[in-house]
C-alpha cells in the first residue's frame, strides 16, 4: 500500500491553518474538506449557532446502506496560552505537525478521509464531520436530527475518530452545564448605592464546594469503571469584565458537570437548585446527552479491540458520540494524545496519523459484511 503520510500531512496542514475556533464560521473548513470526498454523496446542512454565526456540518457516503461512519469536528478551543502561531501547521525534523487543533481533530478526520480512499468504492462508508463539538455539540444534534442520508444510509457503528492513541474507548462521561446568575445592581462602589451580586453569588458557591466535596467522597456517586472513579465538577466564575470600582451587575458560574452512565445525576442536579433557590440565584441548564456506553463484549467494540490490538476502556472526556449514539453504536478511537489538546504547543505525529490507516480500512471491510 502507498505511504499516506504525505496525503495525510499535506490536508492536516491545509485544515489547521484555518481558523475554526468554535466562535468563528466553520464554513472555510468545510469547503477544504468536501473536494477530498470525491465520489461521495454529499448532504450539507447548515444553522446559525446562538450568536448568529454561520455553521455548516457534513454527512457524506459512498456505496450501499450500512457500514462504518466515521465521525470528526471541524472546530478546535480557543488559542489560550498560545504563544507562537496556532495556525502555522509547521512540520519539525522529527515529522511532528504544529497547531491549534492538529490533535483535536484535524489530524485524525484527515487520516480518516485518506484511509476511506484507499477503499474500493463498493465499501459502504460513510462520515459524520461536525462542528461546535468544542462548545455545544449543536452540529451533531443538527447532524442526529436533520440528516436525511444518514437514516437512509443506517450505518452499522460510528468510529469517533478523536485521538485515544488508537485504543478503543467504548464509554465515556457526558455533562449536564449549570449556569448559575446573581444580579446586582451597578454602581460607583464608593456612593454605597449598588448592590455587589458576588455577595449573593458567594453563598452559592460555599454549597458547590460541599458539592464538590461529596462527589469526591460518596462511593455512591463513583464509578470504578472509569479513572478517574469520581465524577467531573468544574466551576468557572465571570463578573463580565466589571472594574474594581464597579459593583458587579452580574456575577455567572458555570459549572460542568460529567458523569457516566452508571451514576444517577438527580442528586446532583436537585442539590444545585436548591441551593440556588436558597442564595436567589437563577439557575439553567444545558444537556450534551446521555454518557454512551457498550458492553464490553459488543461485537463493534470487539472488532475495535481486534484491529487495535488494545483493550477496551472508558474515559472520562466527551464527544459527539453523546449525541451520535442515536443513530448507531459508537466507539472512540482515534490516532493522537489527548493529553496534548486543548493546551498551548499541541501537536501530531504524523506517523501516528499514518498508522491509523489500516486500522480504519480494516474496521470498514469487518463492517461491509
Amino acid at each position: 500500500m502507498t505511504d499516506p503520510t504525505s496525503s495525510i500531512a499535506t490536508l492536516t496542514r491545509d485544515l489547521v491553518r484555518l481558523d475554526s475556533r468554535s466562535f468563528i464560521s466553520n464554513l472555510p473548513v468545510s469547503d477544504r474538506i468536501e473536494p477530498e470526498l470525491t465520489g461521495f454523496e454529499i448532504e450539507r446542512l447548515d444553522y446559525h449557532d446562538a450568536a448568529g454565526v454561520p455553521k455548516r456540518v457534513l454527512v457524506a457516503h459512498r456505496g450501499g446502506p450500512g457500514g462504518i461512519a466515521f465521525s470528526g469536528h471541524m472546530d478546535t478551543v480557543p488559542d489560550t496560552g498560545w504563544r507562537d502561531d496556532p495556525w502555522s501547521a509547521h512540520i519539525d525534523a522529527d515529522g511532528v505537525l504544529h497547531g491549534l487543533g492538529s490533535t483535536d481533530m484535524k489530524g485524525p478526520v484527515a487520516a480518516a478521509i485518506i484511509a476511506a480512499r484507499g477503499l474500493p468504492d463498493s465499501v459502504p462508508v460513510t462520515f459524520l464531520i461536525t462542528t461546535d463539538e468544542e462548545s455545544t455539540k449543536q452540529g451533531a444534534r443538527v447532524m442526529a436530527e436533520r440528516s436525511a442520508l444518514v437514516r437512509s444510509v443506517r450505518p452499522k457503528g460510528i468510529l469517533v475518530v478523536e485521538p485515544t492513541g488508537l485504543q478503543p474507548v467504548r464509554g465515556h462521561r457526558s455533562h449536564i452545564l449549570f449556569t448559575c446568575v446573581a444580579i446586582g445592581v451597578q454602581a460607583h462602589s464608593a456612593k454605597g448605592i449598588g448592590r455587589n451580586a458576588n455577595w449573593d453569588l458567594i453563598p452559592f458557591l460555599a454549597d458547590m464546594k460541599a458539592i464538590y466535596e461529596r462527589i469526591l467522597t460518596d462511593s455512591a456517586l463513583h464509578d470504578t469503571a472509569y479513572d478517574p472513579k469520581f465524577s467531573d465538577f468544574n466551576i468557572v466564575i465571570d463578573n463580565h469584565g466589571t472594574a474594581i470600582n464597579v459593583t458587579v451587575p452580574v456575577a455567572t458560574a458555570r459549572i460542568k458537570f460529567r458523569y457516566s452512565a452508571a451514576i444517577d445525576p438527580a442528586p446532583i442536579r436537585v442539590a444545585v437548585h436548591e441551593a440556588a433557590a436558597r442564595c436567589s440565584i437563577v439557575v439553567t441548564e444545558a444537556e450534551e446527552g446521555t454518557p454512551p456506553e457498550l458492553a464490553a463484549d459488543h461485537p463493534f467494540v470487539r472488532y475495535c479491540v481486534e484491529v487495535s490490538g488494545q483493550p477496551a476502556t472508558t474515559a472520562p472526556f466527551g464527544t459527539d458520540a453523546s449525541v451520535l449514539q442515536a443513530i448507531a453504536p459508537c466507539v472512540v478511537m482515534g490516532p493522537g494524545d489527548i493529553g496534548v489538546a486543548h493546551k498551548p504547543g499541541e501537536a501530531v505525529r504524523l506517523s501516528e496519523l499514518a498508522a491509523a490507516v489500516p486500522m480504519f480500512q480494516a474496521l470498514a471491510l469487518r463492517l461491509a459484511v
